[in-house]
Protein backbone atom coordinates (compact mmCIF):
# COMPACT_ATOMS: atom_id res chain seq x y z
CA UNK A 1 0.00 0.00 0.00
CA UNK A 2 1.61 3.18 -1.14
CA UNK A 3 0.75 6.61 0.30
CA UNK A 4 -0.85 9.00 -1.56
CA UNK A 5 0.23 11.67 -0.02
CA UNK A 6 2.45 14.38 -1.93
CA UNK A 7 3.86 16.81 -0.09
CA UNK A 8 7.97 16.95 -1.25
CA UNK A 9 10.33 16.54 1.08
CA UNK A 10 10.35 18.21 4.55
CA UNK A 11 13.58 20.85 4.91
CA UNK A 12 14.04 22.65 7.84
CA UNK A 13 15.85 26.12 7.18
CA UNK A 14 17.97 27.62 10.28
CA UNK A 15 16.04 25.98 12.78
CA UNK A 16 16.90 27.28 16.04
CA UNK A 17 15.31 26.94 19.69
CA UNK A 18 16.23 28.63 23.07
CA UNK A 19 14.79 27.93 26.09
CA UNK A 20 16.27 31.44 28.18
CA UNK A 21 19.95 31.47 28.07
CA UNK A 22 20.05 27.48 26.44
CA UNK A 23 19.59 26.99 22.88
CA UNK A 24 18.71 23.56 22.45
CA UNK A 25 18.60 23.69 18.57
CA UNK A 26 21.49 25.74 16.91
CA UNK A 27 20.54 27.41 13.62
CA UNK A 28 19.44 23.47 11.95
CA UNK A 29 19.73 23.36 8.49
CA UNK A 30 18.84 20.11 6.63
CA UNK A 31 16.65 17.80 4.20
CA UNK A 32 14.31 14.93 4.74
CA UNK A 33 13.56 13.42 1.47
CA UNK A 34 10.35 12.44 0.57
CA UNK A 35 9.28 8.95 1.54
CA UNK A 36 12.24 8.46 2.90
CA UNK A 37 13.47 6.86 7.27
CA UNK A 38 15.24 9.63 8.55
CA UNK A 39 16.24 8.82 12.13
CA UNK A 40 17.70 11.95 14.41
CA UNK A 41 20.19 10.16 16.58
CA UNK A 42 21.52 11.63 19.74
CA UNK A 43 21.97 11.71 23.51
CA UNK A 44 19.88 13.57 25.82
CA UNK A 45 20.05 16.86 25.57
CA UNK A 46 21.39 17.17 21.49
CA UNK A 47 18.12 19.01 20.20
CA UNK A 48 16.55 16.01 18.90
CA UNK A 49 13.41 15.88 20.63
CA UNK A 50 13.36 20.06 20.88
CA UNK A 51 13.42 19.52 16.54
CA UNK A 52 11.00 16.61 16.54
CA UNK A 53 8.38 19.39 18.40
CA UNK A 54 9.22 22.08 15.85
CA UNK A 55 8.37 20.04 12.75
CA UNK A 56 4.85 18.73 14.97
CA UNK A 57 3.76 22.14 15.71
CA UNK A 58 3.91 21.64 19.30
CA UNK A 59 7.37 24.29 20.00
CA UNK A 60 7.32 27.14 18.39
CA UNK A 61 10.84 27.87 16.34
CA UNK A 62 13.03 31.12 18.19
CA UNK A 63 14.10 31.17 14.87
CA UNK A 64 14.21 29.31 11.19
CA UNK A 65 11.53 27.62 9.17
CA UNK A 66 9.98 24.23 8.55
CA UNK A 67 8.78 23.67 5.05
CA UNK A 68 7.44 20.58 3.40
CA UNK A 69 7.52 20.56 -0.52
CA UNK A 70 7.21 24.79 -0.99
CA UNK A 71 4.57 24.98 1.47
CA UNK A 72 5.91 27.21 4.59
CA UNK A 73 4.21 25.21 7.90
CA UNK A 74 6.07 26.95 10.42
CA UNK A 75 2.97 28.96 11.88
CA UNK A 76 0.09 26.06 11.13
CA UNK A 77 -1.04 24.98 14.35
CA UNK A 78 -0.52 20.94 15.02
CA UNK A 79 -3.82 20.08 13.85
CA UNK A 80 -3.18 22.22 10.72
CA UNK A 81 0.16 20.08 9.88
CA UNK A 82 -0.44 17.03 7.38
CA UNK A 83 2.17 15.29 10.03
CA UNK A 84 1.23 13.26 12.71
CA UNK A 85 3.48 11.91 15.73
CA UNK A 86 3.76 8.63 17.72
CA UNK A 87 4.95 8.68 21.25
CA UNK A 88 6.96 6.22 23.80
CA UNK A 89 3.95 6.27 25.71
CA UNK A 90 1.33 4.82 22.69
CA UNK A 91 -1.02 7.93 24.37
CA UNK A 92 -4.09 4.89 23.55
CA UNK A 93 -7.13 5.65 24.74
CA UNK A 94 -8.07 3.20 27.86
CA UNK A 95 -12.04 3.64 27.72
CA UNK A 96 -11.93 3.30 23.97
CA UNK A 97 -11.39 -0.42 22.11
CA UNK A 98 -8.65 -0.89 19.50
CA UNK A 99 -10.81 0.06 16.23
CA UNK A 100 -12.14 3.02 18.24
CA UNK A 101 -8.51 3.97 19.29
CA UNK A 102 -7.27 3.77 15.38
CA UNK A 103 -10.91 5.29 14.13
CA UNK A 104 -10.77 8.57 16.18
CA UNK A 105 -8.74 10.95 13.65
CA UNK A 106 -10.85 9.61 11.22
CA UNK A 107 -14.00 10.87 13.15
CA UNK A 108 -12.87 13.93 14.13
CA UNK A 109 -12.28 14.86 10.40
CA UNK A 110 -16.39 13.42 9.82
CA UNK A 111 -15.69 10.61 8.42
CA UNK A 112 -18.56 8.27 9.58
CA UNK A 113 -17.84 5.27 8.41
CA UNK A 114 -13.91 4.02 9.00
CA UNK A 115 -14.32 0.35 9.31
CA UNK A 116 -12.91 -0.15 6.26
CA UNK A 117 -9.62 2.04 6.86
CA UNK A 118 -9.60 1.13 10.75
CA UNK A 119 -9.82 -3.26 9.25
CA UNK A 120 -6.67 -2.34 6.81
CA UNK A 121 -4.50 -0.54 9.12
CA UNK A 122 -4.94 -3.06 11.62
CA UNK A 123 -4.11 -5.60 9.10
CA UNK A 124 -1.14 -3.65 8.07
CA UNK A 125 0.46 -3.68 11.45
CA UNK A 126 -0.52 -7.21 11.90
CA UNK A 127 -3.39 -6.62 14.51
CA UNK A 128 -6.29 -8.32 12.32
CA UNK A 129 -8.69 -9.47 14.40
CA UNK A 130 -8.00 -7.31 17.46
CA UNK A 131 -10.33 -5.02 17.22
CA UNK A 132 -12.67 -5.29 19.99
CA UNK A 133 -9.92 -5.81 22.70
CA UNK A 134 -8.98 -2.91 24.81
CA UNK A 135 -5.59 -1.38 25.23
CA UNK A 136 -5.39 -3.13 28.60
CA UNK A 137 -5.33 -6.41 27.13
CA UNK A 138 -2.47 -6.05 24.65
CA UNK A 139 0.98 -6.17 25.14
CA UNK A 140 3.28 -2.89 24.75
CA UNK A 141 4.48 -4.28 21.33
CA UNK A 142 0.70 -4.50 20.46
CA UNK A 143 -0.23 -1.08 22.02
CA UNK A 144 2.94 0.25 20.23
CA UNK A 145 1.39 -0.95 16.68
CA UNK A 146 -2.00 0.30 17.35
CA UNK A 147 -0.74 3.75 17.91
CA UNK A 148 1.34 3.48 14.79
CA UNK A 149 -1.59 2.57 12.82
CA UNK A 150 -3.72 5.05 14.42
CA UNK A 151 -1.26 7.86 13.33
CA UNK A 152 -0.95 6.37 9.77
CA UNK A 153 -4.70 5.79 9.21
CA UNK A 154 -4.65 9.69 8.42
CA UNK A 155 -2.52 9.43 5.63
CA UNK A 156 0.56 11.96 7.52
CA UNK A 157 3.03 13.32 4.69
CA UNK A 158 5.58 12.87 7.56
CA UNK A 159 5.14 10.37 10.28
CA UNK A 160 7.53 11.90 13.51
CA UNK A 161 8.52 8.76 15.83
CA UNK A 162 9.53 9.89 19.27
CA UNK A 163 11.65 7.30 20.81
CA UNK A 164 9.03 5.16 19.78
CA UNK A 165 10.55 1.41 21.17
CA UNK A 166 11.67 2.87 24.23
CA UNK A 167 9.40 1.30 26.84
CA UNK A 168 10.07 -1.97 25.35
CA UNK A 169 12.20 -4.83 26.21
CA UNK A 170 15.23 -5.82 23.87
CA UNK A 171 13.54 -8.82 22.18
CA UNK A 172 10.61 -7.10 21.13
CA UNK A 173 12.50 -3.83 20.42
CA UNK A 174 14.45 -5.74 17.49
CA UNK A 175 11.32 -7.46 16.76
CA UNK A 176 9.23 -3.88 16.07
CA UNK A 177 12.26 -2.42 14.50
CA UNK A 178 12.08 -4.93 11.68
CA UNK A 179 8.10 -4.38 11.97
CA UNK A 180 8.73 -0.48 11.78
CA UNK A 181 10.90 -0.41 8.59
CA UNK A 182 8.64 -2.79 6.76
CA UNK A 183 5.35 -0.45 7.43
CA UNK A 184 7.58 2.62 6.41
CA UNK A 185 8.38 0.74 2.99
CA UNK A 186 4.80 -0.66 2.32
CA UNK A 187 3.48 3.09 3.07
CA UNK A 188 5.77 5.24 1.34
CA UNK A 189 5.12 7.84 4.18
CA UNK A 190 8.54 10.09 5.18
CA UNK A 191 9.44 8.51 8.43
CA UNK A 192 10.95 10.69 11.03
CA UNK A 193 12.49 9.04 14.14
CA UNK A 194 13.80 10.18 17.21
CA UNK A 195 16.30 8.01 19.26
CA UNK A 196 19.53 7.77 21.67
CA UNK A 197 19.99 4.32 20.42
CA UNK A 198 22.65 3.63 17.97
CA UNK A 199 21.14 0.19 16.59
CA UNK A 200 18.29 1.36 16.47
CA UNK A 201 18.64 4.33 14.20
CA UNK A 202 21.24 2.38 12.31
CA UNK A 203 18.96 -0.96 11.94
CA UNK A 204 15.88 1.14 10.39
CA UNK A 205 16.76 4.51 9.19
CA UNK A 206 18.39 5.47 5.01
CA UNK A 207 20.13 7.99 6.18
CA UNK A 208 21.11 9.00 9.60
CA UNK A 209 21.52 12.60 11.26
CA UNK A 210 24.03 12.74 14.45
CA UNK A 211 22.98 15.44 16.66
CA UNK A 212 25.04 16.98 19.20
CA UNK A 213 24.70 20.32 21.40
CA UNK A 214 21.81 21.19 19.04
CA UNK A 215 24.08 20.79 15.76
CA UNK A 216 24.56 18.20 13.21
CA UNK A 217 28.03 16.34 13.56
CA UNK A 218 27.71 14.32 10.44
CA UNK A 219 24.74 12.99 7.84
CA UNK A 220 24.61 9.93 5.71
CA UNK A 221 23.82 6.44 5.42
CA UNK A 222 24.62 4.42 8.27
CA UNK A 223 27.44 2.37 6.81
CA UNK A 224 29.07 5.85 5.28
CA UNK A 225 28.89 7.33 9.65
CA UNK A 226 30.19 3.80 10.88
CA UNK A 227 32.97 3.06 8.71
CA UNK A 228 34.32 6.65 7.95
CA UNK A 229 32.82 9.22 10.89
CA UNK A 230 33.76 12.89 10.85
CA UNK A 231 34.24 13.38 14.09
CA UNK A 232 35.85 11.98 17.50
CA UNK A 233 32.01 12.45 18.77
CA UNK A 234 30.53 10.31 15.85
CA UNK A 235 33.10 7.48 16.11
CA UNK A 236 32.79 6.82 19.72
CA UNK A 237 28.86 7.69 19.69
CA UNK A 238 27.87 4.88 16.97
CA UNK A 239 29.60 2.13 18.78
CA UNK A 240 33.34 1.87 20.01
CA UNK A 241 36.36 2.94 18.62
CA UNK A 242 40.15 2.85 19.26
CA UNK A 243 41.65 6.54 18.69
CA UNK A 244 45.16 6.40 18.80
CA UNK A 245 46.61 10.26 19.18
CA UNK A 246 48.88 10.78 16.10
CA UNK A 247 50.57 13.19 13.78
CA UNK A 248 50.18 13.57 10.50
CA UNK A 249 52.90 14.79 8.53
CA UNK A 250 51.17 15.65 5.06
CA UNK A 251 50.73 13.24 1.53
CA UNK A 252 53.12 10.75 0.02
CA UNK A 253 53.28 8.69 -2.76
CA UNK A 254 52.01 5.22 -1.42
CA UNK A 255 52.53 1.58 -2.41
CA UNK A 256 50.32 0.33 -4.65
CA UNK A 257 47.00 1.78 -2.99
CA UNK A 258 48.10 5.48 -4.09
CA UNK A 259 48.82 8.49 -1.93
CA UNK A 260 48.90 8.09 1.53
CA UNK A 261 48.98 10.20 4.80
CA UNK A 262 52.08 9.61 6.89
CA UNK A 263 51.15 9.40 10.81
CA UNK A 264 53.35 9.09 13.48
CA UNK A 265 51.93 7.58 16.85
CA UNK A 266 54.35 6.89 19.58
CA UNK A 267 57.61 6.53 17.48
CA UNK A 268 55.72 4.39 14.99
CA UNK A 269 54.88 5.02 11.67
CA UNK A 270 51.32 4.21 10.24
CA UNK A 271 50.58 5.26 6.64
CA UNK A 272 46.74 5.54 6.45
CA UNK A 273 44.97 6.09 2.18
CA UNK A 274 44.31 9.60 1.66
CA UNK A 275 40.99 7.85 0.86
CA UNK A 276 40.34 7.17 4.48
CA UNK A 277 41.55 10.18 5.87
CA UNK A 278 39.55 13.58 6.62
CA UNK A 279 42.19 15.29 7.58
CA UNK A 280 45.93 15.12 6.23
CA UNK A 281 48.22 16.96 8.56
CA UNK A 282 48.73 18.11 11.91
CA UNK A 283 47.31 16.32 15.14
CA UNK A 284 44.83 13.38 13.99
CA UNK A 285 43.65 10.28 15.63
CA UNK A 286 44.17 7.60 14.01
CA UNK A 287 40.47 5.12 14.37
CA UNK A 288 40.37 1.57 14.29
CA UNK A 289 37.20 -0.02 15.23
CA UNK A 290 37.40 -2.99 17.37
CA UNK A 291 36.18 -5.99 15.16
CA UNK A 292 38.37 -4.48 12.47
CA UNK A 293 41.90 -5.69 15.12
CA UNK A 294 42.67 -8.96 15.29
CA UNK A 295 45.77 -10.45 17.74
CA UNK A 296 48.37 -12.69 17.05
CA UNK A 297 51.60 -14.12 19.53
CA UNK A 298 54.52 -13.21 17.62
CA UNK A 299 55.42 -10.73 14.14
CA UNK A 300 55.46 -14.26 12.30
CA UNK A 301 51.99 -14.58 12.21
CA UNK A 302 51.39 -11.05 11.33
CA UNK A 303 49.62 -10.80 7.56
CA UNK A 304 51.46 -9.02 4.73
CA UNK A 305 51.12 -5.49 4.91
CA UNK A 306 49.12 -4.65 8.06
CA UNK A 307 50.24 -2.54 11.04
CA UNK A 308 50.41 -3.27 14.52
CA UNK A 309 50.91 -2.74 18.25
CA UNK A 310 52.23 -4.63 20.66
CA UNK A 311 50.89 -4.89 24.04
CA UNK A 312 49.52 -7.07 26.81
CA UNK A 313 46.10 -8.22 27.39
CA UNK A 314 44.78 -6.84 30.61
CA UNK A 315 41.16 -8.28 30.45
CA UNK A 316 39.41 -11.26 28.24
CA UNK A 317 35.59 -11.12 28.50
CA UNK A 318 33.64 -14.18 26.96
CA UNK A 319 30.15 -12.93 25.20
CA UNK A 320 28.99 -15.72 23.17
CA UNK A 321 29.55 -14.68 19.36
CA UNK A 322 33.10 -12.84 20.47
CA UNK A 323 35.76 -12.73 22.78
CA UNK A 324 36.37 -8.91 23.99
CA UNK A 325 39.66 -7.88 24.93
CA UNK A 326 41.46 -4.62 26.65
CA UNK A 327 45.17 -4.70 25.52
CA UNK A 328 47.28 -2.40 27.13
CA UNK A 329 49.87 -0.41 25.32
CA UNK A 330 53.47 0.66 25.86
CA UNK A 331 52.47 3.92 26.16
CA UNK A 332 49.79 2.98 28.68
CA UNK A 333 46.40 3.39 26.92
CA UNK A 334 44.12 0.56 25.96
CA UNK A 335 42.97 -0.86 23.08
CA UNK A 336 39.47 -3.21 22.90
CA UNK A 337 39.52 -5.86 20.21
CA UNK A 338 36.03 -8.00 19.69
CA UNK A 339 37.26 -11.67 18.21
CA UNK A 340 34.51 -13.39 16.53
CA UNK A 341 35.03 -16.75 18.54
CA UNK A 342 35.66 -18.90 15.36
CA UNK A 343 38.26 -20.95 17.00
CA UNK A 344 38.50 -21.66 20.22
CA UNK A 345 42.61 -22.55 20.40
CA UNK A 346 42.93 -18.82 19.44
CA UNK A 347 42.61 -17.23 22.41
CA UNK A 348 44.51 -15.50 24.25
CA UNK A 349 45.02 -14.84 27.90
CA UNK A 350 45.25 -12.38 30.50
CA UNK A 351 48.94 -11.36 30.74
CA UNK A 352 49.75 -12.54 27.55
CA UNK A 353 51.94 -10.62 25.23
CA UNK A 354 50.46 -10.04 22.10
CA UNK A 355 50.78 -7.51 18.84
CA UNK A 356 46.78 -5.83 17.56
CA UNK A 357 47.07 -5.40 13.37
CA UNK A 358 44.88 -4.29 11.47
CA UNK A 359 44.65 -3.53 7.53
CA UNK A 360 45.47 0.11 6.84
CA UNK A 361 42.23 0.39 4.80
CA UNK A 362 40.25 -0.36 8.06
CA UNK A 363 41.86 2.78 9.69
CA UNK A 364 40.86 6.50 9.24
CA UNK A 365 42.41 10.01 10.25
CA UNK A 366 39.87 12.59 12.03
CA UNK A 367 41.03 16.11 13.23
CA UNK A 368 41.93 15.92 17.14
CA UNK A 369 41.10 18.47 19.67
CA UNK A 370 39.75 18.47 22.84
CA UNK A 371 35.49 19.22 21.44
CA UNK A 372 36.03 16.45 19.28
CA UNK A 373 37.39 14.05 21.09
CA UNK A 374 34.56 14.55 23.97
CA UNK A 375 32.00 11.34 24.37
Amino acid sequence: MASDASGGDLRLVGLTKRFGPVTAVDDLTLTVPQGSFFALLGASGSGKTSTLRMVAGLEEPTAGRVLLGDRDITGLRPYRRPVNTVFQSYALFPHLDVAENVAFGLRRRGIRSPRGQVEEMLALVQLAGYGKRRPAQLSGGQQQRVALARALVNHPQVLLLDEPLGALDLKLRRQMQTELKRIQTEVGTTFVHVTHDQEEAMTMADTVAVLDAGRIEQLGPPVELYEFPATAFVATFLGQCNLIAADAAGRSVGGPGGEEVVVTAHGSRFPVPVGRARVDRGPVHLGVRPEKLRLVGSAAELPQGHQHVPGVVSDAAYVGVSTQYLVRTGWGDELTVFAANTDAEGRHPVGARVLAHWAPEHAFLLPRDPAGARR
